[in-house]
């Protein structure tokens, strides 16, 4: 079983993140943010990573902390489960349609952190969340596990249903690229023999 398992603390937040890479899409997630909360369970659900995901933050300054250091929290934990990325798909795309909205994502688990965003929202907040921090949320979590993440909306008018095919999206193109390819044959999927670096 491929698991991480990260517990930080800081003055920001009080932090415990567990995954499991070849799950069943079960989750516990409680941040405080019920909005978020939504998304970090969309992500498990349909990626088939397990993750428990509790976090205290100090809401009562504002949710940037909170948000952050949950991407970076899961990040790492899903870091530390891939170890060395021997055998893995490497790369994942997906399409994911929600209603009108439709989102593309694609990535590469490559040890070189980038996020390339490209989706607006039309509201300052979906439920209690402000809707500027899902780029962070995404950029936060591409440099834990060292992803080169491109996130586009292609259409698209309800803020709901942009952000949820966002992170269904996401889920679905990290689902390929952590699984493991029978055919590698344990190999690391680079010429290099390594990933990032």
């Amino acid at each position: 079983m491929r698991t991480g398992r990260i517990a930080r603390k800081t003055h920001e937040t009080d932090i415990l993140v567990e995954v499991n890479l070849d799950g069943t899409g079960s989750y516990d997630v409680s941040t405080g943010i019920g909005f978020l909360d939504h998304m970090i369970e969309q992500f498990s659900r349909h990626s088939l990573i397990d993750i428990t995901c509790h976090v205290k933050g100090d809401l009562h300054v504002d949710q940037h902390h909170t948000t952050e250091d949950s991407a970076i929290a899961i990040g790492q934990a899903i870091s530390e489960a891939l170890g060395d990325k021997a055998g893995i798909g490497r790369y994942g795309t997906a399409y994911s349609p929600m209603d009108e909205a439709l989102a593309r994502v694609a990535l590469d688990i490559s040890g070189r952190p980038w996020l390339v965003w490209n989706a607006k929202f039309t509201q300052e907040r979906l439920g209690e969340m402000d809707t500027e921090l899902f780029e962070h949320w995404f950029q936060s979590i591409a440099q834990a596990v060292g992803i080169t993440l491109h996130i586009e909306l292609l259409y698209g008018t309800n803020n709901h249903h942009i952000c949820e095919g966002i992170y269904k999206g996401f889920a679905r193109a990290m689902r390929q690229a952590v699984e493991l390819d029978p055919r590698k044959g344990g190999a690391i999927p680079s010429t290099k023999g390594q990933l990032g670096g």
